[in-house]
């Protein structure tokens, strides 16, 4: 039986970092002595303990003397820290539809984090909660997500806007300056929860990275994603396992066993009981990284063929031909020219 834990995405914990680098600390040596393993890092799909960022938010504060370090978060904004959230959040129509979004999926984002919506006749208030697993959680990190959503929402609008109001659980600190610096509105300490409340108005108005192509996209991933790291806790590694090790080449059986410290033979037996085969399930990764990169326009084909494992790109090409009945490049042109894309999965 598998011990269930909070975690939080490595995605998330990389941000944390970048933010954490704005006061000089190195969120690698942070890792190490909150007992971390500091190639969680780099792994994308990897989760990283709750308890143990508890630990590296304390070591934080500790070492830059800052209670406020959580805001930092507010200069590292990056859609990939949310992983595929983070892409359907910016291909949403408003920002009402993108947080709902964020609503639905935040387990990908962190099992710790409890975000909820609701909406009022002329404002909407964006309610935040980290939980702890066996210790606490700190309150820097519940700030973090605050600052980090305000600035998301500051970078998809190219505009300076301004929540109606910013409330802390926590009482209020000798120094207000900093949230006051960021938040730009009325504060609130000692309330009820953490929050920020924006105008209908600001939340219902378009956005101008709106693809519903690339929304339908982003959901139907993160929907299938989110539904086997609940039911099929031993699927979800494996694809963790693979994901990391398909850019070095395609994943041998044994390599992925080593890499979730079990033999080959519980593997296999382990899947076998969730429904899916090794094959299937890396067959199945590469499909739906390869919807993914094919939807980032940076990445060219040659470079998705090599982090899909593929030792030649014309192996790539083929094998999307036969999963989607159209070749890679035809589906790219298609999916970022807002067209529909007319194809059977295989």
């Amino acid at each position: 039986m598998l011990q269930v834990q909070r975690t939080t995405s490595s995605g998330w914990a990389s941000a944390i970092g970048h933010a954490l680098a704005v006061e000089g600390l190195d969120i690698a040596e942070l890792f190490t002595l909150a007992g971390l393993d500091p190639a969680l890092l780099v792994d994308p799909d990897a989760r990283v303990a709750q308890d143990g960022m508890t630990r590296v938010w304390h070591l934080a504060v500790e070492r830059s003397a800052n209670p406020a370090i959580g805001l930092h978060m507010a200069q590292v904004v990056r859609p990939g820290h949310f992983s595929v959230v983070g892409y359907s959040l910016m291909s949403s129509r408003t920002l009402l539809e993108g947080f709902n979004r964020v609503v639905r999926y935040q387990r990908l984002i962190g099992e710790s984090a409890d975000v909820m919506l609701q909406l009022e006749p002329d404002q909407c208030r964006l309610q935040f909660a980290i939980h702890g697993d066996r210790l606490p959680a700190a309150r820097q990190s519940v700030e973090a997500a605050m600052a980090y959503a305000l600035a998301f929402c500051r970078w998809m609008t190219a505009s300076p806007l301004q929540p109606l109001q910013a409330t802390f659980v926590c009482p209020e600190p000798a120094d207000p300056t900093p949230y006051l610096e960021l938040f730009q509105c009325p504060l609130q300490f000692d309330a009820p929860a953490h929050s920020l409340i924006f105008s209908r108005q600001l939340m219902e108005a378009p956005l101008a990275t709106a693809n519903e192509h690339l929304s339908k996209l982003h959901d139907r991933c993160a929907g299938e994603f989110l539904a086997r790291f609940e039911a099929d806790p031993v699927t979800h590694q494996t694809r963790q396992a693979l994901c990391r090790l398909l850019p070095q080449g395609e994943p041998k059986r044994q390599a992925v066993a080593e890499a979730m410290n079990m033999s080959t033979r519980t593997l296999q037996r382990r899947l076998q009981d969730e429904g899916v085969s090794f094959q299937q399930l890396l067959e199945r990764t590469r499909r739906e990284l390869a919807l993914q990169y094919l939807g980032q326009p940076q990445l060219t084909l040659f470079e998705i063929a090599c982090m899909l494992g593929f030792a030649d790109p014309s192996n790539f090409f083929r094998a999307f031909k036969r999963w989607f009945g159209l070749p890679p490049g035809q589906y790219r042109d298609q999916v970022l020219n807002g067209n529909d894309v007319d194809f059977q999965e295989k």
